[in-house]
């Protein structure tokens, strides 16, 4: 009865979502207050809707009711606990109702919380959310709905599992925080859509769109991080990034989402580049379409993706056209309403930021280009194949982002309107001078190449630099520390956002160059009783056994670990075969962390040789993940200021703001 309750709900939340999307838009276009008030109710009851309908699908998940089809699809009575919630969403029909319940969330958050915009603005912004929801939610009730019924006469006694790579800690949270960057992309979207409309963007505008912009941000960055310790964990191959579709997929909304928080500024600091921030919000959440159609279409093949059948794909295709191509349409004879801008020299804040988008924007046409053209050389050739590989994309976006690191600390230094390149150079001498040092300590006593060697100096100097720019903000060596103290204490959350921000992207860079350049690795067929040496370290093979976990049999192979003749450290290392229908065997890896780094083994497969091990030391690749760590922080710190949370109670004064549409 739950179940059919949960489908009834989804029913209704599609028809509160339409609703919601014309009749705050009719009374907004006729300037109805009454009618834009509806637009909040609206809100409020389609999330409670769909979040009931999510919850009877965890229900089913959680009592392994396995007369509903997606759940013996992708379920099982032994799986422990936190698998049998997180198997709700492990599954396209499943994912695809998360994705639609965040979308509710957001919509809610923005009825709820957004009091201060105009009834116009507000009214129109929940208006394209609703359109957005009633999209998916038809998607959902017509063509994959996880609530169908298996016959009573032939419901089975037990699920065929969940996939086995699905079944890890980090997976259980990185669909919710990838799904919350996607969709909340979306809110930037809709006050696109609204300003168009409305043919006014203003610094109020910018100010209302940046903490939605970077919740998303901040969203997508945990879940993007999360999948990639999980695949360096899990999959068993020691890499962090594969340039893999999907991975991709995920990483270009970051990109232009990256390039749209930093345009905002400019909107809301200098009244400039409107059109061109309107058009990057539209493109950010239209990658996350794009995104989220390569994982669930079918035209993908990877261990991320959800294969479905052609008639799925089609509907979304659909989506896509309607949202991507119609919003475009809308700018082409919308934007020239947005024309009015602000001016600044070349050289100032405006213009680095410009130039940060440009490099941004390129590095996301590079990655979309290497991405898509695989499936774009199939349709022409009628079945041809090609790969693009790490090579075109190391290649092509290490020359774009280069030139961005180098100019990252130099941006938040130079004044607004028109700056000083020589005075903003000369307060980053110590950043120069310690990368420099460092570059040469890398060649010289590590023996790092050339380009090893200035990737380490880059990062150094991303990460000196927005350090010694903290510090010059608070007057760290120039004021009696009690000064200092005080202005560390009163430091605005958006600055506390960009210090971590770009400090977090030098240690990025630091740990993708050194465990890169560094990296050592062993694979041998090993016997028990065998030693290989790595990287100072002596690995000792003691033997394999037999090992029953809570739904799987696992092969444990046990290792111990020597340094300077000294045994530190004993790991397991396993696979495992899970109950089900699913059997594919999955890689535990034995990871120990040490202060240099990670040493990392997997085990493979048994030969007449003996045991395949592959045996990697991963130097400091921790720095990715803090540094990943330092900037989802900083995401969540720069919500915090006081500016987002009061809001703005007005718009800008007419004379600066554009002039409406005729």
């Amino acid at each position: 009865m739950i179940v059919e309750l949960g489908h009834f709900a989804l029913v209704l939340a599609l028809a509160v979502a339409l609703y919601q999307t014309f009749v705050p838009l009719y009374g907004a276009a006729r300037n109805d207050m009454r009618l834009m008030e509806m637009a909040a109710p609206a809100a409020i009851v389609q999330f409670f809707l769909v979040a009931f309908s999510f919850a009877a699908l965890v229900h089913a998940y959680v009592n392994s009711d396995f007369s509903v089809l997606n759940v013996f699809q992708n379920s099982h009575s032994a799986k422990p606990f936190l698998y049998k919630i997180t198997g709700a969403w492990a599954n396209h029909e499943g994912s695809m109702l998360l994705w639609v319940l965040v979308m509710a969330a957001f919509t809610l958050a923005i009825a709820v919380f957004s009091g201060n915009l105009p009834a116009s603005l507000k009214a129109r912004v929940l208006g394209v959310q609703g359109a957005i929801s009633s999209a998916f939610l038809l998607y959902i009730n017509t063509v994959s709905s996880p609530f169908v019924r298996i016959p009573e006469s032939r419901v089975p006694l037990e699920g065929q599992g969940m996939n086995p790579l699905l079944q890890d800690p980090a997976l259980a949270m990185h669909p919710p925080m990838l799904y919350a960057g996607y969709v909340g992309f979306s809110v930037a979207f809709a006050f696109a859509i609204a300003a168009l409309l409305e043919g006014k963007v203003d610094s109020a505008w910018a100010r209302w769109v940046r903490p939605w912009t970077l919740a998303a941000w901040t969203f997508l960055t945990a879940g993007i991080a999360l999948g990639s310790w999980w695949a360096y964990y899990e999959l068993g191959w020691g890499g962090w990034w594969f340039w893999d579709p999907v991975e991709n997929a995920s990483f270009m909304p970051w990109l232009a989402g990256t390039a749209l928080l930093h345009s905002a500024i400019v909107v809301e600091k200098r009244n400039a580049l409107k059109t061109w921030t309107i058009l990057l919000a539209l493109i950010t959440f239209s990658l996350s379409l794009v995104g989220m159609f390569l994982v669930r279409s079918g035209v993908l093949s990877s261990v991320h993706a959800f294969a479905v059948d052609p008639e799925r794909g089609t509907f979304i295709l659909a989506i896509l056209a309607f949202f991507i191509g119609g919003s475009l349409f809308l700018y082409a004879i919308r934007a020239h309403a947005l024309k009015l801008e602000g001016s600044f020299e070349p050289v100032s804040r405006e213009g680095s930021l410009v130039l940060n988008n440009v490099l941004l924007s390129a590095a996301t046409a590079a990655v979309f280009i290497g991405t898509l053209f695989p499936l774009a050389y199939e349709a022409v050739t009628g079945g041809g194949k090609i790969t693009v590989g790490a090579p075109y994309f190391n290649l092509t976006f290490g020359i774009l982002i280069i030139p961005l690191l180098l100019i990252l600390p130099l941006g938040p230094l130079l004044a607004w309107k028109r700056g000083k390149l020589k005075a903003a150079l000369s307060r980053l001498k110590v950043s120069a001078l310690v990368a420099a040092v460092v570059a040469i300590l890398a060649s010289l006593l590590a023996g790092a190449s050339i380009k090893a060697a200035l990737g380490v100096g880059v990062g150094t100097w991303v990460l000196v630099g927005a350090l010694q720019e903290w510090a010059g903000r608070v007057m760290l060596f120039r004021a009696p520390l009690k000064v200092a103290l005080s202005r560390i204490s009163s430091m605005p959350g958006h600055l506390w956002a960009m210090t971590l921000a770009h400090a977090g992207v030098g240690l990025i860079v630091l740990g993708a160059v050194i465990s890169t350049a560094w990296k050592s690795e062993a694979i041998n067929a090993m016997q028990p009783g065998q030693k290989v040496e790595i990287a100072g370290f002596e690995v000792l093979y003691k033997g394999d056994r037999q090992a029953t976990g809570p739904n799987y049999l696992a092969e444990q192979s046990l290792f111990e670990i020597y340094r300077n003749g000294e045994k530190i450290a004993e790991e397991i290392s396993e696979k495992r075969t899970f109950l089900g229908s699913r059997s594919m065997p999955t890689t535990e890896v034995a990871l120990l962390h040490y202060p240099l780094g990670d040493l990392y083994i997997a085990i493979g497969d048994k030969t007449q040789m003996g045991r395949t091990v592959r045996i990697y030391f991963e130097p400091m690749i921790y720095l990715l993940w803090l540094g990943a760590l330092m900037m989802v922080f900083g995401g969540f710190i720069g919500l915090m200021d006081r500016r987002f949370r009061v809001g703005v109670a007005e718009r800008t004064d007419s004379r600066i703001a554009a002039q409406p549409a005729e």
